[in-house]
């Protein structure tokens, strides 16, 4: 592909990508992707098949972006795991006071295409929500939690759940609400660990007293 077709492919990828997540893959039609790239119908199809084609692009572009800018961000992040759990939940209240924020665009897209479970942008979408949690294993891993994986998940849903919340009731309060959730989850987990390495069982520990 020569530079000026690849640039125009990018015209179009970036077109689309702002108008599906503003106004959803169904509601969006290729005149409108066109027109907003300024390429005529005949060249966006000259690079793309099929508007379904043309959203399996959007998502591998965006899947691969998205991972670098983690990893970037993540690389930044000091502290214990108070520390980063306040910064990951602070950055997506951040990101939900933008202008016309619209929620997670992938999860979204993902909703729109429910009765296409074998849509391959569902497939993208699925490798980016496992590349965040893997990610999410690596800090904790770093962090010294055991079973980092399995703590990544309910980070995962934390952070699924506060964005679609903050999206119904538009208060990003909730994302600073669900980073103490984390921080409760997470502590309890590394207390059952502490406990275990000392060989404390729950027959050990004092009874609480009735109330």
């Amino acid at each position: 592909m020569t530079g000026s077709a690849e640039r125009t492919r990018r015209r179009i990828l970036d077109a689309a990508y702002g108008l599906f997540y503003r106004k959803g893959f169904l509601r969006v039609s290729v005149d409108a992707i066109a027109e907003t790239a300024d390429v005529t119908k005949r060249t966006l199809y000259d690079h793309f098949t099929s508007k379904d084609e043309l959203l399996s692009a959007v998502l591998e572009l965006h899947r691969q972006l998205a991972l670098i800018r983690i990893e970037k961000w993540g690389a930044r992040l000091t502290g214990d795991i108070e520390d980063m759990l306040d910064a990951l939940f602070s950055a997506l209240a951040q990101w939900a006071a933008k202008p016309r924020w619209a929620g997670a665009g992938f999860t979204r897209l993902t909703m729109e295409l429910a009765d296409l479970p074998g849509h391959p942008a569902r497939t993208i979408a699925r490798q980016h929500k496992a590349e965040v949690e893997a990610w999410l294993a690596r800090e904790l891993g770093r962090r010294g939690f055991d079973t980092p994986a399995v703590r990544a998940r309910e980070i995962a849903i934390l952070l699924e759940g506060s964005t679609a919340l903050m999206l119904v009731h538009g208060d990003r309060s909730i994302a600073a609400t669900a980073a103490q959730a984390a921080k409760r989850l997470l502590g309890a987990s590394n207390g059952k660990k502490k406990r275990r390495s000392r060989g404390e069982t729950t027959a050990d520990r004092p009874a609480r007293s009735a109330r």
